[in-house]
């Protein structure tokens, strides 16, 4: 962030020795809401009325609370009381969690050239409500903007940005869900039934959090350029086969992709009378079998459905192996059996997903599909041409939402 400061006159002053401005401005507040704050006990400044970091944290959060129908005086009611503490906010666990500037997005959209609508996507994609013109830029915002700045001067279209930007946004909301989740039963829950009370539990946690939020963040980074290197060099793979191929040096056989749905049998009702805790656990071992099944055969899973999820395997028959193994590592987890559907053809990708024909008939053929079944199209059969299964047809079969009839096979391993 230190060229950004240069580049828009930002001026950080030392996090000790922040005066009451620079809070209010940090907070995103009003001056005069920082001395309320402080009448009622909720900040303390030190010596010569200098606040510190934790401060304009404090600030932030509290008038947050606040506008989400907290009463103010309550809070400080219980913070006199004793029960209710924001100390936990000076811990470097929180040091992460970015300030509000002292630019517009009005003003940064005029010196950016960066239009208003894509810098609106920026504040979505952090998790917050649509900007006005007026409202104040987030730096942790302005380091997107850096981004943003460079691929439009590159020539990147504004609606590939803004696809890119939604796309990291649900996928970076789940993994923040799912840690937030997984702090509250791992360490508060403990801490609280351990005879801690809530105050004592926030400060305990927020230390943990101290020591192991950067070695969280390593290990997202770690898993996220993994996924780049698998993804770049699959594209690297594609650019050469391609290179060759012009060049009259390589022969490929060209069989479109496959669409796979895998759906479990009595999810729903299953869930429904086993509750949300059963349901959690029957949900992380099919996520851990599909994932594996997938990945072992070349695919990748889309997303996760209410009883099933959605794959995409760029050669047809690694899909089928694939749903096999499914199947089989379903019956032996003692979950309810699967049924599947598989389907070859023409896709569309866009924000992270699949879309079109194809994508339709592999679900209607996985509805279609009994009990630990697998199904295919005959676009899958004549595609896996080669691969270790027998496939026996079912005859011409009408599916619903799907105009004529289709060919339909049941796939098993060859013996």
């Amino acid at each position: 962030m230190e060229a950004l400061s240069v580049d828009y006159g930002y001026d950080r002053p030392p996090v000790s020795e922040q005066s009451r401005q620079e809070v209010a401005r940090r907070a995103g507040v009003d001056p005069g809401y920082v001395d309320r704050l402080v009448e009622l006990g909720i900040l303390r400044p030190g010596a010569g009325g200098a606040f510190s970091q934790g401060d304009a944290r404090r600030a932030r959060w509290v008038h947050g609370l606040e506008r989400s129908g907290v009463p103010l005086d309550r809070m400080a009611a219980a913070v006199r009381d004793g029960a209710l503490s924001f100390s936990f906010l000076d811990a470097s666990a929180f040091d992460r969690f970015a300030e509000v500037s002292g630019t517009t997005f009005h003003e940064l959209s005029a010196r950016t050239g960066i239009p208003m609508d894509l810098l609106k996507v920026v504040r979505e994609a952090t998790g917050f409500a649509e900007p006005q013109p007026q409202d104040r830029v987030r730096e942790d915002e302005l380091s997107v903007v850096q981004t943003i700045e460079l691929q439009l001067s590159r020539g990147f279209r504004p609606v590939v940005i803004e696809r890119w930007l939604r796309v990291c946004a649900d996928s970076l909301h789940r993994i923040a869900e799912t840690e937030t989740d997984l702090w509250h039963t791992e360490v508060e829950l403990p801490l609280l039934e351990g005879g801690m009370t809530e105050v004592e539990m926030l400060e305990a946690q927020a230390d943990l959090g101290s020591q192991i939020a950067p070695l969280m963040e390593q290990t997202l980074l770690a898993i996220w350029h993994g996924q780049q290197e698998h993804a770049w060099s699959k594209n690297h793979v594609e650019n050469v086969e391609n290179a060759l191929e012009k060049a009259g040096l390589f022969s490929r056989l060209h069989y479109p992709p496959a669409m796979c749905f895998v759906d479990i049998t009595g999810y729903t009702r299953l869930t429904e009378e086993r509750g949300d805790e059963a349901a959690a656990d029957l949900a992380g071992r099919l996520a851990t079998l599909v994932r594996r099944c997938s990945q072992e055969h070349g695919g990748q899973p889309v997303k996760w459905l209410g009883d099933g999820v959605m794959f995409y395997f760029p050669d047809p028959g690694q899909g089928v192996l694939a749903a096999l193994d499914m199947v089989e590592g379903v019956a032996a987890e003692a979950i309810p059996p699967a049924h599947v559907g598989i389907h070859a053809g023409r896709v569309v990708f866009q924000e992270g997903d699949y879309f079109g024909r194809t994508v339709n008939i592999a679900a209607r053929i996985a509805e279609y599909a009994r009990p630990g079944e697998v199904l295919v199209s005959q676009e899958v059969v004549d595609a896996a041409d080669g691969t270790p299964v027998s496939f026996t047809e079912i005859g011409p079969v009408e599916l619903k939402g799907v105009s004529g009839t289709l060919r339909l096979h049941t796939a098993r391993r060859r013996n």
